[in-house]
């Protein structure tokens, strides 16, 4: 016979629902830390909320992890904005180097 469930079905759907909204108000905020805040508003432990989050969506039967186009964005824009200062390093290197006399 399993153990009983401490938390209703109904307040895990809302605590999930809760952080995959405070995750999409809040583009770059970590998953940890979403989980944290709403998990203290409800009296849930953090570590247990982000393991409902991890875990699969009874309501949408797929991973609630699953990549949003908005969260893709912002990594794709921080990656592009790395990759465009790193090329500026290497511009600066470069002339840097090639005006120096052999």
């Amino acid at each position: 016979m399993p153990a009983p469930r401490k938390y209703s079905e109904e307040l895990r759907e809302r605590a999930v629902r809760t952080v995959n909204e405070t995750i999409r108000e809040n583009p770059g905020m970590p998953v940890k830390r979403a989980c944290n805040q709403v998990g203290e508003q409800l009296g849930i432990s953090g570590a247990t909320l982000r393991n409902w989050v991890r875990g699969p969506n009874p309501a949408a039967g797929s991973p609630a992890t699953a990549p949003d186009p908005h969260e893709r964005l912002v990594a794709l824009e921080k990656e592009n904005r790395e990759l465009r200062r790193a090329n500026a390093i290497l511009r600066s290197a470069s002339a840097f180097f090639a005006s120096m006399p052999r």
